[in-house]
Parts: structure tokens; sequence; C-alpha cells
């Protein structure tokens, strides 16, 4: 799964500068874990629950809960921490969850 990011190409040199970058996890109904990286969190929390413009992944599991999020300096970064997040095991990415989030232990 590949997660979705608000700019273009075309936009990301412009909008990249200076922008936040997020990678994130998404926790779905049926307990899978989804990763994703954005510019904008919240609206793209809200896609994947509410909009056609949600993974396909993740609009047939809805709803879901965002477990974990982190800051990325850019574009580049944010997708390669995204890459590199997807490769992990279940297990792996519920200790991150759990690292980042005491509430959710």
């Amino acid at each position: 799964m590949i997660g979705y990011m608000d700019v273009t190409d075309k936009e990301q040199g412009n909008k990249s500068e200076g922008a936040t970058f997020y990678v994130y996890i998404l926790e779905c109904k049926d307990e899978t874990l989804y990763v994703g990286c954005t510019n904008d969190l919240a609206k793209r929390l809200k896609e994947h629950n509410e909009s056609k413009r949600g993974a396909h992944y993740t609009k047939m599991r809805r709803p879901v809960v965002l477990r974990y999020s982190e800051v990325c300096s850019d574009f580049k970064q944010a997708r390669s921490r995204e890459v590199e997040m997807k490769s992990w095991s279940r297990a792996k990415k519920l200790d991150l969850i759990k690292l980042g989030n005491s509430e959710y232990i």
C-alpha cells in the first residue's frame, strides 16, 4: 500500500519548501495497520474516513484511527520513512505505536 500525498509532483517544489510533512500509522476497523504520508494530517485522516479520496485499502476498513505520526522535514524524508515503516512487521509497528503513544499501551 502506498500512502497518499496532498501535493502533486508539479506542486511539490513549491509547497514542500517550509511545509511540514508527516508519516503516520492508522489502525483500521479490522485491526490491520496502514502506513502513509501527507502534508496535512487532519485533512488526510478525514479523507481516509469519509471521502472518496481515501486509500482503497482504508475505504474498505472504515473507520480508521490515527495511532502514530511523526514529523519529517520534507517530502523525500517522509516518503523514505514511509517505505521503511511499510517493510516492518506488524509487531515492530505496534512497538513504535506504544513508544510514541503511551496512552495506547
